[in-house]
């Protein structure tokens, strides 16, 4: 399901520069540029699953503890006087300072996903952000000379993701912070289907020896969606945070199959409707010679994980068999 690209980044004040200061990295006057399209901003949606949500537990790993200079920015010369801003270590994670007004916290780590809220509402750089973890997603945000395709996951003040450009460090990612996920590679052929089924099969116990939650919001510890089409990128191993169910149905990603040719591995994918009727489960065996039903891994809502026997697209409707390209077999 598509969502509104809600984030528009405001301008920040122009500083006043000091004669004897390098030029600092970030202009304090800054805007979204249409150039930022061209660099690969997703306006992809990040739903695309039948069923309710369910509240997600992303975990927290401790940060190094770090100090770097902030940049001389008009938030750093207000309140800090150009001095260098410690990075802290804390129970939820490592606090940074941020620069500029108005940037948009969203609710996963794409730029097009629902804003969750926004930090430095009303003046430049007077939030601190706390993160326990940061997620690489491929895509490049711009903002004046400066650049990152990373999104940290914030404890504090708002919880979403925010796009490291945010935050005043000089590095384009956040020092001692880990990084869960990565940019989604381009589905090529080879791996097996004996590896997607086990990769399937490890949220079954992933959440403390119990099923991952479904949501269709929140994002994994390993970054992935925990929606349907976000876990079965996970077991295909496609990338975090994993494309939706049409995505699934792409040339690059999966083939048509006719049902009786459905083999472990395999998908059922419901590509018709919207983020509450479409649905995508991973094929694993069937029950009998009948072939009357079949055993599948499902994340679904309401419930989450699930391995259990369906008879989705054996008697007509919307589910349609595909297979994985990148399967050699």
């Amino acid at each position: 399901m598509s969502q509104t690209d809600d984030s528009t980044f405001r301008t920040a004040p122009t500083t006043t520069p000091r004669a004897s200061a390098r030029a600092p990295r970030r202009a304090a006057l800054r805007r979204i540029l249409p150039a930022i399209a061209a660099a690969g901003i997703s306006i992809s949606g990040i739903t695309a699953c039948s069923g309710g949500a369910a509240e997600a537990d992303t975990g927290t790993k401790a940060a190094a503890q770090t100090t770097v200079k902030t940049r001389d920015t008009k938030a750093d010369l207000m309140t800090q006087g150009g001095t260098a801003a410690t990075i802290k270590k804390t129970a939820a994670g490592s606090t940074f300072p941020t620069w500029g007004t108005r940037w948009v916290v969203h609710a996963s780590p794409d730029t097009g996903s629902p804003s969750v809220g926004m930090i430095n509402k009303d003046a430049p750089g007077q939030d601190r952000i706390t993160a326990d973890y940061q997620v690489n997603t491929g895509k490049k945000v711009c903002e004046g000379s400066s650049c990152s395709t990373y999104m940290a996951h914030l404890t504090g003040p708002v919880t979403g993701f925010l796009s490291v450009v945010a935050v005043d460090i000089p590095q384009d990612s956040l020092p001692g912070v880990p990084v869960q996920g990565g940019p989604p590679p381009a589905p090529a052929p080879g791996g097996t289907r004996g590896e997607a089924l086990q990769r399937a099969a490890t949220w079954l116990t992933a959440n403390n020896g119990a099923q991952v939650p479904y949501s269709q919001a929140k994002n994994w510890k390993d970054g992935y969606r925990q929606d349907c089409s976000g876990y079965v990128s996970m077991a295909l191993n496609l990338g975090a945070p994993g494309t939706n169910t049409v995505g699934l149905t792409s040339s690059r990603i999966t083939r048509p199959i006719t049902v009786n040719d459905l083999k472990p591995g395999d998908l059922l994918i419901d590509a018709a409707g919207d983020n509450n009727t479409r649905h995508v489960v991973m094929f694993e065996k069937w029950d009998n010679p009948a072939h009357t039903s079949y055993t599948a891994y499902e994340q679904r809502g309401g419930h989450g994980t699930d391995h259990r026997s369906l008879t989705y697209g054996l008697n007509g409707g919307e589910f349609k068999p595909y297979r994985p390209v990148k399967f050699t077999d």
